[in-house]
C-alpha cells in the first residue's frame, strides 16, 4: 500500500507543533506492515527535501509555502498529477487544508488532519487588515473544499471536532479523534540555560492573540507587585510578541531557539507550566511539561479542559482577580503535584498510544 503525506509543514517550519505531528504520523504509517510512505512538498531548488520527497519542478520559498499562489501551484497543479503518477492508495493532508480541489482518482482515498479551526473563527497575526481578510477568505475556501473532498477528517481533540461540526455540519460523520503524539523524552540530558533562577514558572508561546500572553503577563506583574517573592516567569517566545511596556519586567526571562534537549531541561526545572490560552485545539506544551513530571495550570474553555489532567490547577482566561489569587496560592504552597501521576497522564499521548490510534483509523478508513 502506498500512502502519501503532505510534508510542507516539515519543510516550512520543522520545529513547529504541526511539523512534529507530521513526523509522528510518518513514523506511525511506516510502522504498519506493507506500507510505503511517500512525502509530497514544495521547496527551493537547493533544499534537501528534494532528495526525499516528491516536489514540483518549480522552486518555492520555504518560508512562503502558505502564500496563496504557492498553495495554488502545489494543490491545484502539481498534486493531482503526482497522486496519479505515484499510484497512491491514500493521501493525507496534514495542515488543516491542502487537498486537491477535484475528486480523488479512482481507488484513492483522501484524509486530512484538522488541528483547529481558529484561522476561521479568530483574529490571527497578520501585518495588515487587508491581508488578514484575504487569508480568512482563502482559509475558509480551502478548509471547506478539503473537508468536502476528504473521506476522513482527524482532529486532536473533541473540542476541535465539535467546533468543526458546528461550522461544517454536513461533514460531521467524517470527524474522528486522533490526539496529538507527544513522544516521552528521556530525563533531560542538557542543563537549563544560564540565567534561570532556582525557582521559576514557565509559559510557552505568545505570538498569536489566542495565546492570551499579554493578559497573563500583566496579571503576573500585578501579582508580583503584591508578593515580590512570586516566582520569576520564563517565557519561550520573542520580546516583540508582547507590548513594549511588558517586555522588560523585573523577573521576566526570555528564552528562544531552544533545541529539544534544552526545552526538556527547561520544562523539568520549572515549578509549574502556565497555559493561559483562551483557544487551543490541543496544547502540546501541557503534555510536554507533564512528561517531565512538572505540574500545569491551564485556562478553561478549550481543548485544555480535556488535555490537562484532573489534578491540574485551572482558571478563567479573562478573570484577572481569579488568576492573581491562584498565583498567590500556588506560590505560597510551593512545588506540588504527583510527579508519577503527571508522567502517567502524559503517557496517554506517547507514540505507542498514537500508533494504535492511527492503526484503528486507517483500518476503519480502508476497510
Amino acid at each position: 500500500m502506498r500512502i502519501g503525506i503532505d510534508y510542507r509543514p516539515v519543510t516550512a517550519a520543522p520545529r513547529s507543533g504541526i511539523a512534529r505531528q507530521v513526523l509522528a504520523l510518518e513514523a506511525a504509517l511506516a510502522a504498519r506492515p506493507n506500507v510505503e510512505v511517500l512525502r509530497f512538498t514544495a521547496c527551493p531548488a537547493d533544499h534537501p527535501h528534494r532528495r526525499l520527497a516528491e516536489c514540483p519542478a518549480r522552486p518555492s520559498p520555504a518560508d512562503g509555502l502558505h502564500r496563496p499562489r504557492e498553495r495554488w501551484h502545489f494543490e491545484c497543479r502539481f498534486l493531482p498529477q503526482a497522486i496519479r503518477a505515484r499510484r497512491l492508495d491514500l493521501y493525507i493532508a496534514t495542515a488543516n487544508t491542502g487537498l486537491p480541489p477535484w475528486r480523488a482518482p479512482g481507488g484513492v482515498r483522501y484524509a486530512m488532519l484538522l488541528h483547529d479551526v481558529f484561522q476561521l473563527t479568530l483574529d490571527n497575526y497578520h501585518v495588515s487588515l487587508l491581508r488578514a481578510l484575504a487569508y480568512r477568505v482563502i482559509d475558509w475556501a480551502g478548509t471547506a473544499r478539503s473537508l468536502q473532498r476528504a473521506d476522513a477528517v482527524w482532529t486532536p481533540s473533541q473540542f476541535t471536532a465539535d467546533a468543526a461540526a458546528r461550522l461544517f455540519p454536513r461533514q460531521r460523520a467524517k470527524l474522528a479523534l486522533l490526539p496529538n503524539a507527544v513522544p516521552q523524552p528521556a530525563r533531560p540530558a542538557a542543563e537549563p540555560p544560564t540565567g534561570l533562577p532556582a525557582r521559576y514558572w514557565l509559559a510557552v508561546g505568545a505570538r498569536e492573540p489566542r495565546k492570551n500572553m499579554p493578559w497573563f503577563v500583566e496579571q503576573w506583574r500585578k501579582a508580583r507587585q503584591r508578593q515580590p517573592d512570586l516566582p520569576a516567569l520564563a517565557l519561550v517566545a520573542r520580546p516583540e510578541d508582547l507590548p513594549a511596556e511588558l517586555r522588560r519586567l523585573d523577573g521576566l526571562i526570555w528564552l528562544s531557539d531552544l533545541d529539544d534537549a534544552m526545552l526538556s531541561a527547561v520544562y523539568a526545572g520549572a515549578e509549574r507550566l502556565w497555559q493561559p490560552s483562551y483557544a487551543e485545539g490541543f496544547g502540546l506544551p501541557v503534555i510536554e511539561a507533564l512528561a517531565q513530571g512538572t505540574p500545569v495550570a491551564v485556562a478553561t474553555g478549550s481543548a485544555l479542559d480535556e488535555v490537562a489532567p484532573p489534578q491540574a490547577a485551572r482558571f478563567a482566561p479573562n478573570d484577572g482577580g481569579e488568576l492573581q489569587a491562584l498565583m498567590h496560592r500556588l506560590a505560597a504552597a510551593g512545588p506540588d503535584g504527583d510527579v508519577d501521576a503527571n508522567r502517567a497522564w502524559a503517557r496517554r499521548y506517547d507514540m505507542d498510544a498514537y500508533r494504535r490510534r492511527v492503526d484503528q483509523l486507517l483500518d476503519r478508513l480502508l476497510a
